[in-house]
């Protein structure tokens, strides 16, 4: 079969593999549709995890059953399905509380396992959620929108008059615009996306959300207007600012991710008299379902997140190259 490899740290070939033999408890997966996320690159360059070399990446990824093993009761050859990446333990502390994407020796397809940039994946079929008719490159996004779940559940939203009624998201890439709409989906009334190319803030307008140039006097002229302030662009200075931003009694979440030697300055005179909230977030935690059930509720806004959808071979170079137009947003291995 063909797949994307990557050989050794830093070197990204498209190469021949055999097929997965089946095992135990697992289900060969033809992919039909797997999408880029920035940690594959790092991933690539060991900045992500322990690094395990040889390895097929991408763990945002759908595909049909081809076949299943002997073992396995409910789930057919031809199921349409998502994979759910991540591969706790189940028994540290962190499992034990249902954090388990906090766990202590976390695994995932794409990152310590083969994962879905393949043309067949194999996959334990308890990490397989079907999908219905819902098209693959959007069940594709079941993933990253897992994550961004993950992290509303985490800040505690709740939308309405006494809770949340405007939200603001710095970073109009795919990970922050899928944050914003997920904010819209919760029915928060007011979201605005901020960020400094207007090419993107052009987009975003177009999926209905409100915009601001991030740095402008106009988005200046807001300060404390929001009730909760969202960081999709891993940029620490960034993250330092948002405070200025916040209503009091708001919520903030870091949801970019920026590198770990990386430090703000805030102070926290301001956090106490305010009473502000921080919350973090990190990769999904059993949010697929509800993922899913939001795709197929807003479909059309969703779809137009995958800029690109290629060939296998085609997907290495935006891997490899250096920088990417603004104008990409979701890259995709597709197969119509």
């Amino acid at each position: 079969m063909e797949a994307i490899c990557y050989t050794e740290k830093g070197v990204a070939v498209t190469k021949a593999l055999p097929l997965p033999e089946l095992r135990p408890g697992h289900a060969l997966v033809r992919v039909r549709a797997a999408g880029l996320c920035h940690t594959d690159i790092d991933v690539l360059h060991g900045r992500y995890g322990a690094g395990r070399f040889p390895l097929v990446p991408c763990h945002e990824y759908a595909g049909v059953v081809e076949a299943v093993a002997g073992d396995v009761c409910g789930l057919a050859v031809s199921a349409r399905v998502v994979v759910d990446p991540n591969l706790p333990c189940g028994e540290c502390p962190a499992c034990r509380k249902g954090l388990t994407n906090l766990c202590r020796d976390l695994k995932a397809y794409g990152v310590t396992e083969n994962g879905g940039f393949a043309e067949y994946s194999l996959v334990r079929t308890d990490h397989l959620y079907e999908i219905g008719d819902l098209d693959f490159n959007l069940a594709a996004l079941a993933e990253p929108l897992a994550c961004v779940l993950n992290g509303l559940n985490s800040a505690g939203l709740r939308a309405g008059p006494t809770g949340t009624e405007t939200a603001l998201v710095f970073g109009a890439g795919p990970i922050g615009l899928l944050l914003a709409l997920s904010l819209k989906a919760e029915d928060v009334s007011s979201v605005t996306v901020a960020d400094i190319n207007e090419g993107r803030l052009a987009f975003a307008e177009k999926l209905g959300l409100g915009i601001a140039v991030s740095g402008s006097q106009a988005l200046a002229d807001r300060r404390r207007a929001f009730d909760f302030v969202a960081d999709a662009t891993g940029i620490a200075r960034v993250v330092e600012g948002m405070i200025d931003f916040t209503a009091d009694g708001g919520t903030i979440l870091v949801f970019g991710v920026c590198a770990p030697d990386q430090r703000v300055s805030i102070a926290p005179f301001e956090i106490f008299r305010r009473q502000i909230r921080f919350a973090g977030s990190h990769s999904l935690n059993r949010n697929i379902s509800e993922a899913l059930a939001i795709l197929k509720r807003d479909e059309g806004a969703m779809a137009a997140l995958v800029s690109h959808r290629l060939p296998l071979g085609e997907v290495l170079p935006f891997i490899t190259r250096k920088s990417v137009d603004p104008a990409t947003m979701k890259v995709h291995f597709s197969i119509d």
